[in-house]
């Protein structure tokens, strides 16, 4: 149990790490970002991070005692830490992160290690799916794209190389229809007006559903913390609709349950 709950934490530690560097490069003020930072991510050595100019004094001083150092080992070669760069890094810490995490739920008690592989392999698809469109039209290499996507999930490794390839969003939703099965049937479909990012909370509240479906499992964990945070992207969305005059808009947040 304790070594799940720090696996759960780990995703937070990275998002945290990309955070302070980001705001970093832009000089902006570095109280205000530590408290943006997610407390389940903090860690003693964050504060440290703002006197970082590459990644390689990135890892020296501030995370080669951290919990995230055995997920540098292929994210060394990067220079410079500039906006891109920050981005390769966090989707590459976060691969090896998911990789890692989904190794180690195979050695979880039945139901457990079931439920979690299907969370880890949505999030897996998910970020596969979405570092595909975000690098179209970007500076990557086909090479340098297929580095970033998750080296497992439901989309590996049949539609990896077809996303790694991808020039245009027909592509992708060629690729994720082709292998993907009917999880994504309805993905690029804006009908009812949902954008990608829509489809995927619904799919992950549906799957955190069917996690509590099971007793005394450690997925429960897991589902409570990603419900409790769509909720609060729910609340966020009304509050916006309120203060932008659009109440009518408010019914189109996604349902935890």
């Amino acid at each position: 149990m304790a070594k799940f709950l720090d696996y759960i934490t780990y995703g937070y530690m990275i998002d945290n790490v990309a955070l302070l560097i980001t705001g970093t490069v832009h000089e902006r003020d570095k109280s205000e970002i530590l408290e943006r930072c997610h407390p389940l991510g903090w860690f003693d050595t964050l504060p440290a991070l703002s006197v970082a100019t590459d990644v390689e004094s990135l890892y020296d001083t501030v995370l080669v005692d951290t919990p995230l150092a055995p997920y540098f080992k292929g994210v060394l070669s990067a220079d410079e830490l500039d906006d891109l760069n920050i981005e390769i890094i966090r989707n590459k810490l976060y691969g090896a992160y998911l990789k890692d995490f989904h190794e180690f739920v195979q050695t979880l008690p039945s139901p457990s290690d079931e439920i979690m592989s299907r969370l880890l392999n949505f999030e897996a698809d998910r970020r596969a799916i979405n570092i595909s469109l975000n690098s179209i039209g970007t500076e990557l290499t086909k090479e340098e794209r297929a580095s970033l996507l998750p080296e497992f999930g439901t989309l590996y490794p049949a539609a990896t190389e077809s996303l790694s390839r991808a020039d245009d969003v027909e592509q992708v939703r060629n690729a994720v229809e082709t292998y993907g099965g009917d999880a994504f049937t309805n993905l690029f479909d804006n009908s009812s007006h949902k954008s990608i990012e829509d489809h995927f909370y619904q799919r992950e509240m549906e799957l955190c559903k069917a996690a509590f479906t099971q007793q005394f499992t450690y997925s429960t964990i897991w589902a409570w913390i990603k419900t409790r945070e769509q909720e609060i992207r729910n609340i966020t969305w009304i509050a916006e609709c309120i203060a932008q005059n659009q109440k009518e808009r408010i019914s189109n947040y996604i349902s935890v349950f």
